[in-house]
């Protein structure tokens, strides 16, 4: 009886949580066009929470991914403020995070930026054929230039801006290697161009060839071992390899013995960052697990046909969430912890994985 009652409350939970997903992506699409990781002017926003008022081109990704699902119309707005981005005209690049109206918040370089606008126009332009060619086309070419056979040939920022991989030192991080791969591959299928499709195939051999029963964080002449996440990235998005992929499925062991442990899916080993500030100083007491990782990771066991674990991570959100509708970026044990919310990025992957799932 207890199982048959939490699953009706889960369902009703699910329900709600989808109806204010829509809100939410939508309280983050300004006029403009620019859409935001969360709306921190809004009065459901916690005062204690970091202000995440940015436009992070990954994280928009996901939210015109979702809105694709739901039915939103927001995607060609953010691709023409995409246009006018600062540098975007000169480089074809789009960089760590920018202010609303487009000017550069940080300038350190996520590769990752460019390859996620490259998906996300892939699926706008299965619609809408024909638009956004410039857009396609400069970005493509962006990263061509800074892609040297093997590695970039620039200092490159992974997507959780902590670590930076050098070009002397031939590195990449897999997950920014992999979403390239894929976004210069959905070029390549929208307009076909050699350059693009070989520089593609160079990006996943290089991330492919690094030696080793698992998949590494970073790869080069210094690897990075460490566990993380986000390496659930070359099954979904960039679709590098299979999620029954042996070296795939090893990464995946790695994550849940170190990372995942009680069905909670943190970035990476050793994480202290909570987005909890006080008097403009990060408190960094300790990270919680992120409901969006979670969601990941049940996009990965819905790829490999196991939704019973899939579901597992899934509805530990949902458990989590008790009975709210706004996904924060982190989860903590403690009530102490105040976290950002709501994040776009976790109700866009919770959309996702709701579609992969066959919720709804």
């Amino acid at each position: 009886m207890k199982e048959i009652t939490g699953r009706m409350m889960h369902a009703k939970t699910i329900e709600r949580v989808a109806e204010e997903s829509k809100n939410v992506i939508l309280d983050c699409c300004f006029p403009n066009g620019a859409i935001v990781a969360a709306n921190s002017s809004k009065s459901y926003y916690p005062k204690q929470a970091k202000n995440y008022r940015f436009v992070w081109p990954r994280d928009a990704m996901y939210a015109c991914i979702a809105a694709d699902i739901l039915g939103l119309d927001i995607q060609e707005k953010f691709f023409k403020w995409c246009m006018k981005a600062e540098s975007w005209e000169r480089t074809g690049l789009f960089y760590e995070k920018y202010y609303v109206n487009g000017k550069k918040a940080r300038f350190n370089l996520q590769p990752d930026q460019t390859g996620s606008v490259l998906i996300a126009l892939h699926y706008f332009f299965k619609k809408c054929p024909g638009r956004f060619e410039r857009l396609i086309r400069k970005s493509a070419d962006g990263l061509c230039r800074i892609w040297d056979k093997n590695h970039f040939n620039v200092i490159t920022q992974d997507l959780w801006e902590e670590r930076l991989c050098f070009p002397d030192l031939r590195e990449g991080f897999s997950y920014s290697a992999a979403v390239c791969a894929r976004g210069l591959e959905c070029a390549n299928e929208i307009m076909p161009n050699r350059r693009w499709k070989e520089v593609s195939r160079q990006m996943r051999d290089a991330v492919l060839k690094s030696k080793g029963d698992f998949f590494y964080r970073s790869f080069g002449k210094i690897n990075d071992f460490r566990t993380d996440a986000s390496l659930l990235g070359l099954v979904w998005p960039s679709g590098l390899v299979k999620a029954d992929n042996i070296r795939m499925k090893n990464t995946v062991k790695l994550i849940e013995k170190g990372i995942a442990k009680g069905y909670e899916v943190h970035r990476y080993e050793n994480d202290d960052y909570d987005g909890w500030m006080y008097r403009g100083m990060h408190r960094k007491k300790g990270a919680g697990y992120w409901p969006l990782l979670n969601f990941w990771m049940s996009v990965y066991y819905a790829e490999e046909g196991n939704k019973r674990k899939a579901m597992r991570y899934y509805n530990r959100v949902i458990s989590d969430l008790d009975g709210k509708t706004h996904i924060p970026e982190q989860i903590f044990k403690n009530k102490a912890q105040v976290s950002v919310s709501p994040l776009c990025w976790s109700h866009s992957m919770f959309v996702i994985a709701s579609r992969k799932l066959g919720i709804f």
